[in-house]
């Protein structure tokens, strides 16, 4: 069962209080550590410019780039050491959008499923969700990039604020599964004709919509130290779980647990549960 993970790769800034650092991230980053404990029968796709980037990869033989002429910045901050579920983000919103053209070469064979990540509304466009939805498999898809947009321009980077866009519903009717927090709820509204919807909340849990509603509760977490890429591991390990139990609650509540181990740590899943 061959998994296709598909978006940016970054260079990110994340700042926590007083203290920074510089790190690899992206939702597909930090999904391949989940894979690579839970699944490893995976492809991650990247569109980036700097090939170093894919280094800190857990496997970089499982990793191919679509390069481009530039590559994604975040800087992620949280400003509150004791509440990391508020964040700050701003990017340079790179411009690097995957193309089906960019796509056919590269493509597995076999292909079971599609990971969709976008970071910003220009990585997929509506053509490419569209080829992706010619392949007949589940697709499950990130919302949140697609909600990004650029409000205040600050040095070389944008702020962050989310907002609704005319072609997202075209999008949405080509995937089967979409993850999105609780705020990007509200942006969307309740009008999502998709198989299941995962709404994450930080600390306060999950829900699942699958015909009827799951609540999910947070796993208790003592030590939390980064949450930065806990929501695209929480993803993942969902994603892992599902494809193998075929199982909501159980693959929520995996998930709930795999987020959980993440966020005691910096940097993404560690494997070592």
């Amino acid at each position: 069962m061959t998994l296709v993970v598909i978006g940016p790769v970054t260079n990110d800034l994340v700042v926590i209080g007083n203290e920074k650092s510089n790190r690899v991230g992206g939702a597909t980053y930090f999904q391949s550590f989940v894979f690579e404990e839970f699944f490893n029968d995976y492809l991650a796709i990247v569109n980036c410019s700097d090939e170093n980037l894919i280094d800190d990869f857990p496997d970089k033989s499982k990793v191919q780039i679509i390069k481009k002429n530039n590559s994604h910045f975040f800087i992620n901050e949280y400003p509150f050491e004791d509440n990391l579920d508020i964040r700050r983000q701003s990017s340079n919103f790179a411009k690097i959008p995957i193309f089906p053209s960019d796509l056919k070469d590269i493509l597995p064979d076999d292909i079971d499923a599609f990971v969709v990540n976008p970071l910003n509304r220009h990585d997929f466009p509506k053509e490419t969700i569209e080829y992706l939805k010619s392949f007949d498999v589940p697709i499950f898809l990130s919302v949140q990039g697609f909600l990004r947009t650029p409000d205040v321009k600050v040095n070389e980077n944008y702020t962050i604020k989310l907002d609704n866009f005319d072609e997202l519903p075209a999008i949405l009717s080509c995937v089967n599964t979409i993850f999105m927090d609780e705020s990007e709820k509200n942006i969307i509204g309740d009008n999502i004709d998709v198989d299941e919807i995962i709404i994450t909340d930080g600390s306060r849990g999950s829900r699942v919509i699958s015909g009827n509603e799951y609540k999910i509760e947070a796993v208790n977490c003592e030590n939390v130290v980064d949450s930065t890429g806990c929501g695209d591991t929480y993803m993942a390990a969902y994603i892992s779980k599902k494809l193998t139990t075929n199982s909501i609650l159980k693959s929520a509540n995996f998930a709930s647990k795999i987020a959980c181990e993440k966020l005691s740590f910096f940097g993404p899943f560690k494997g070592d549960i």
